[in-house]
């Protein structure tokens, strides 16, 4: 199977490089294909992503916990994982106890494209702005993401 790099130039769709280009001109034409459509990941918007969650976290007022006369301190992986969790990116399975178990869904580049990173993303800012950053507006959390990331 090949893997094409393509744009959507109105309604068709075009090689996006010169491997793209040459394995088009071997396709003979009007001939059908199957395809699978993914649209590739920005790394700018992942970095705006871990951002968002760097500006969440470092403002979250975690309860000061004991268990079994240990504090339990506020974890940044933990932290994510929730996020994801609250936006409704998560699988379930069953533990060795019998119980359900919610794990967050991988957001790594290949399980997860960039239009469902976009759904994560604004799903996390709704979450963040709710439990959170309630005093907030998504204009105000806008601006500290852009100033994070050196923007402004």
């Amino acid at each position: 199977m090949a893997t094409l790099f393509l744009r959507k130039l109105y309604n068709s769709f075009v090689p996006v490089d010169q491997n793209a280009a040459e394995l088009m001109e071997k396709m003979r034409p009007n001939a059908e294909f199957k395809a699978e459509l993914t649209q590739p990941r920005n790394i700018g918007f992942h970095r705006k992503f871990f951002a968002l969650l760097d500006v969440a976290f470092d403002a979250w007022d975690a309860p000061e916990i004991e268990h079994n006369g240990v504090k339990i301190a506020k974890n940044r992986d933990r932290f994510r994982k929730d996020i994801i969790i609250q936006c409704g990116f998560y699988n379930l399975s069953v533990g060795i106890d019998g119980k359900v178990k919610i794990d967050a869904k991988s957001m790594s580049f290949s399980n997860m494209d960039e239009i469902e990173f976009n759904e994560l993303y604004s799903s996390a800012i709704d979450v963040i702005l709710g439990k959170v950053l309630t005093h907030y507006t998504r204009d105000d959390l806008d601006r500290v993401v852009q100033k994070v990331l050196g923007f402004c």
